[in-house]
C-alpha cells in the first residue's frame, strides 16, 4: 500500500491542471462509481488525475492502474478493502482491463463499501463493454474522444474560445475575432491535432497507440491468436488505403482467408477500440444497428499517419465533420449527399463545391473548407470543430 501512495502522490506532482478535456465537466463526480472509457491516447488518465489533484484530499484519495505489478499476488477487492479500513473514500483505478476479472470484482467493491467512491478508466472500449452488463446497474458510463479543433487551439496555441453548437453554428452564430485566421491553424489540426500529446515524434506516438490496439487490446478481448491478430493489421491496412468506401465484406474476407461474419466483427473490434467509424444508414432505429454503407478512419491524424502522403483532402474533410459532429449527435448516410444529422443534410467539399447536389432539398447545407466565413447555408468546415 505505501508503494502505491507513493506513486499516486508522485504522479499528482507532475500532472499539469492548465487544461481540461471536454469531459471533465460533463462528468458527474458525485457518482458512486463511474467508468470512463475511450481510445488509446486521448487523456483519460490525465483527466482523473486533475481532479484528484483539483478536489480530492490526498489522505483518503488513491490512483493506481491495474498494470502495476502489485496486482500480480494482489487482488483489487483486498486493496479496497484494505482501503476504506484505512480511512479511504475514493478510489481511482486506471486501464482496469488489464486486470482479469475486474467487473466482478467492481461489482463487489460496489456493494462491500457503500462509503467507497470508484472510479475506473479503460483504454479498451472492447473489455469495459465486454464487462458492463455486471454493472449496469452501478456505473455511471462515460465516454471520450481526442481533441476537437476548439481544443486544439487551447491545449497547443492558448488560444480560448467557446463551445458552438450545431444549431449555434447552422444559425451562424459563431462569433469569432477578426484577428483570428481560422486557416492558419486548420491545416496542422487535421495532420498532428487530435491527441493531446506533444507534437514532437507525433508519428511514432499513433503507431504504438495504432500497434497497441491492434497486438494487445482486440486479441486479448476476442480470445484471439497471434495469426489472427495479423490479419487485424492487414485489415486495417486494406482500409486505411482505401477510405472512405462502401464495403465488400466477400472480397475482403477473400483477402484475409476468413469468412463474411469474422469481417464483420474484426471491423466491429476496431471501430470500438477507436481506429475506424463505419457510417450506417437509418435502418436500426437506434445508434449501432443501421446497415454498414461506409467506412473511414476514426479521426484523420490517422488518415496522414497511416497513408502518408496520399492521404486525399476529400477524405480528410468527411473524417473530421463524421469524427467531431458524432460526440453529441447520430450521424447517418445521406442518400443524396454525403450525411445527415436529424433532418439537417449536409454536403462536404472545397471552396469550388457548388449547391447542385442539394437543390430542392429542406434544411441542406454545403460545408466548405478553405474559406474564412459562413453565408447563408454555406458554412466553413472549420466551424464544425467548436462542437465540443
Amino acid at each position: 500500500m505505501k508503494q502505491l501512495q507513493d506513486r499516486h502522490h508522485k504522479l499528482l506532482l507532475e500532472t499539469d491542471t492548465r487544461f481540461h478535456r471536454y469531459m471533465y465537466d460533463r462528468i458527474n463526480w458525485n457518482s458512486r462509481m463511474i467508468g470512463l472509457t475511450g481510445p488509446r491516447g486521448v487523456g483519460k488518465t490525465t483527466l482523473v488525475l486533475q481532479y484528484i489533484k483539483e478536489n480530492l484530499p490526498t489522505d483518503i484519495s488513491l490512483y493506481v492502474t491495474a498494470e502495476d505489478f502489485y496486482f500480480a499476488d494482489h487482488r483489487l477487492l483486498d486493496l479496497a478493502d484494505d482501503f476504506v479500513k484505512r480511512g479511504g473514500k475514493h478510489l481511482f483505478i486506471d486501464e482496469i482491463h488489464r486486470y482479469k476479472d475486474w467487473s466482478r470484482e467492481l461489482k463487489l467493491m460496489y456493494d462491500y463499501h457503500p462509503e467507497l467512491q470508484v472510479v475506473f478508466t479503460g483504454s479498451s472500449v472492447l473489455d469495459i463493454h465486454k464487462g458492463i452488463a455486471d454493472l449496469s446497474r452501478r456505473a455511471v458510463m462515460y465516454h471520450m474522444q481526442g481533441l476537437s479543433f476548439r481544443e486544439y487551439l487551447l491545449f497547443f496555441h492558448n488560444l480560448k474560445f467557446p463551445v458552438y453548437t450545431l444549431a449555434d453554428v447552422l444559425l451562424l452564430n459563431v462569433e469569432i475575432p477578426r484577428q483570428f485566421h481560422p486557416l492558419q491553424y486548420f491545416p496542422d489540426y487535421l495532420k498532428q491535432g487530435y491527441y493531446p500529446f506533444s507534437l514532437e515524434n507525433q508519428d511514432i506516438h499513433i503507431q504504438q497507440i495504432v500497434n497497441l490496439t491492434l497486438e494487445s487490446d482486440i486479441p486479448q478481448y476476442a480470445g484471439m491468436n497471434v495469426s489472427t491478430g495479423r490479419k487485424l493489421k492487414k485489415l486495417l491496412a486494406i482500409i486505411a488505403k482505401s477510405v472512405p468506401f462502401k464495403p465488400n465484406i466477400s472480397n475482403i474476407a477473400t483477402s484475409l482467408n476468413v469468412s463474411r461474419n469474422s469481417v464483420a466483427d474484426y471491423c466491429l473490434y476496431i471501430e470500438e477500440a477507436g481506429l475506424i467509424a463505419q457510417l450506417r444508414d437509418d435502418t436500426g432505429g437506434i445508434r449501432g444497428l443501421g446497415k454498414v454503407e461506409k467506412i473511414y478512419l476514426d479521426n484523420t491524424n490517422l488518415i496522414y499517419n497511416l497513408g502518408g502522403e496520399k492521404a486525399e483532402i476529400e477524405n480528410v474533410r468527411e473524417t473530421f465533420f463524421f469524427n467531431q459532429m458524432r460526440v453529441n449527435h447520430d450521424i447517418i448516410t445521406s442518400s443524396v449527399s454525403d450525411f445527415r444529422i436529424d433532418d439537417y443534410t449536409f454536403e462536404i467539399g472545397g471552396r469550388k463545391k457548388g449547391k447542385k447536389q442539394i437543390e430542392n432539398i429542406p434544411n441542406a447545407f454545403v460545408i466548405k473548407d478553405d474559406i474564412e466565413f459562413a453565408s447563408g447555408n454555406i458554412i466553413p468546415l472549420w466551424h464544425f470543430g467548436f462542437n465540443y
